[in-house]
């Protein structure tokens, strides 16, 4: 599961198949740690569209949001998360056994949140932006830059600081149509 705002990895489960009661405990755990979210969006896999799951998500009011059929890009999200651990130089042509892969994943999810600078959100790391440091290190970005310029003017055409990347407002899958001014 991702935080598609801070893009932070909150849960990765492997096992040797997919069931609905594996993904409500993934689910109930995640939610334990990191709060009860108002919108869960999955693909249409049978575990995210299991009865198991409907009715965690329901008694937990959280509105479900699943990707149209056949649309991979409807969780852009979760896709370039996978492209990112299949593309990585570590990542092996196979697992030796079950264990392997649970240990790799730990691993690799480790990297991705923690060490991870991610474009889409300013080059911070996923943790930095899902628990709230990002603006401290944008300030420590801004004062080593200060510190160099002063240190080096030569290597610096501007006397203000290169554009640091933002943080977007708000991110969305499936955005909400806003209501058009005659229906207000």
């Amino acid at each position: 599961m991702i935080d598609i705002y801070s893009r932070y990895i909150v849960g990765a489960h492997v096992h040797a198949h997919e069931s609905g009661p594996l993904a409500e405990e993934m689910i109930k755990e995640v939610f334990g740690v990191h709060g009860v979210p108002h919108v869960v969006h999955a693909d249409r896999g049978t575990s995210m569209t299991s009865k198991t799951v409907a009715t965690l998500l329901a008694d937990l009011h959280v509105t479900r949001s699943h990707s149209r059929p056949h649309v991979s890009n409807d969780n852009p999200y979760s896709e370039a998360w996978f492209k990112t651990l299949k593309y990585a130089p570590t990542f092996p042509d196979r697992f030796g056994a079950l264990g392997d892969a649970r240990a790799f994943l730990t691993e690799f999810v480790d990297w991705y949140n923690h060490a991870h600078h991610h474009a889409g959100i300013g080059l911070h790391t996923p943790a930095d932006v899902h628990y709230g440091l990002a603006s401290t290190t944008q300030a420590q970005r801004s004062e080593t830059l200060a510190q160099a310029r002063t240190s080096h003017p030569e290597r610096f055409t501007t006397t203000t600081d290169p554009k640091i990347l933002d943080l977007p407002p708000t991110v969305w899958i499936n955005q909400p149509e806003a209501p058009s001014p005659a229906a207000a």
